[in-house]
């Protein structure tokens, strides 16, 4: 049976404009975090409706999505923009905007728990009355270097501890990859590195995931050239639907080229994109046929033998 939804993905920039020039510089914004967040909530909303006017039923906007890649460099100045996955300023914002537009939300933000005070790289999934369905910590955080620049996560957040609260809507059941019933279809997250190692995909398929959606910011030439394998790959592997985003672009100051290629992939391989507003990029998915076989002949759920792998 064919069950098709529109589905989007944002593919920008910060959109502060007054960012400085410099990197010894960014202390300047030392009491203008909130009109760095303001700006990108603002361009976020824009992308929403106009995702909405296409046709989008659900988008994913980018990994950390509310300013700037900091990781790019330590400064603590940036942990400031760490919010709470409920109530926090960006949640607010986004909930507002998928109310007004029907459209279903995952929001990755900078996150900020309250109770233990410590700080993770999360995914907030909004539905499409603008209801917090539950959230997704980044379980894989990167420390390291290419031929580009270095990236510092671990200064800023720390891994997933599962420990994600009790959401009626979660069907998962690994406490750290959830996977959320909403009116579209079941979706999971992978957020950015998370979709190098393959038990994430495999723990999310095994939760019942129809849809992952993977927001992230990279750049590279190792990460370009398996960009569009990994999601191909693991998409045929575990029979659903994934949606990677990334920054298309350049951000002050630090002038590190992000290439975008934002895209869709399926069980059959790479979806076709479908015309899209400047920003984003929109494909159909059929979510009936991960019931009914491709024609290929393969079952690997059926035939897979984990007693025999090594664990």
């Amino acid at each position: 049976m064919t069950r098709i939804i529109r589905a989007a993905l944002t593919e920008t920039v910060n959109a502060y404009a007054d960012m400085p020039a410099r990197v010894q510089d960014v202390e300047q914004l030392a009491g203008r975090l909130d009109d760095v967040r303001d700006a990108n909530l603002e361009h976020h909303a824009d992308l929403i409706a106009a995702a909405a006017g296409a046709g989008v039923q659900v988008i994913c906007l980018g990994e950390l999505f509310s300013g700037p890649y900091f990781g790019l460099h330590r400064h603590p100045l940036w942990r400031d923009l760490a919010e709470h996955a409920v109530d926090g300023p960006s949640v607010r914002a986004m909930r507002d905007a998928a109310a007004a537009h029907g459209v279903i939300v995952i929001a990755p933000i900078y996150e900020l728990d309250p109770l233990t005070g410590r700080r993770f790289n999360t995914a907030v999934i909004i539905d499409q009355q603008g209801e917090v369905l539950g959230r997704y910590r980044k379980t894989h955080i990167p420390e390291g270097s290419n031929e580009r620049a270095a990236f510092h996560e671990t200064f800023y957040y720390q891994r997933g501890d599962g420990e994600l609260g009790d959401w009626s809507a979660n069907v998962g059941s690994n406490p750290h990859y959830p996977v959320f019933e909403t009116s579209v279809g079941r979706i999971g997250v992978a957020i950015c590195y998370d979709r190098h190692f393959e038990g994430v995909m495999r723990s999310l398929a095994a939760g019942g995931a129809e849809v992952v959606f993977s927001p992230a910011v990279t750049f590279g030439e190792k990460s370009r050239r398996m960009w569009d394998l990994e999601f191909a790959v693991d998409a045929a592997r575990h029979n659903l639907y994934i949606g990677g985003s990334n920054r298309l672009g350049s951000e002050a100051p630090w002038g590190v080229e992000f290439f975008g290629a934002s895209h869709f992939a399926g069980p059959d391989g790479q979806l076709p994109p479908v015309d899209a507003p400047a920003n984003l990029a929109i494909a159909d998915l059929d979510l009936g046929a991960l019931a009914g076989g491709d024609g290929s002949g393969w079952d690997l759920p059926r035939d897979a033998r984990p007693e025999i792998y090594t664990s």
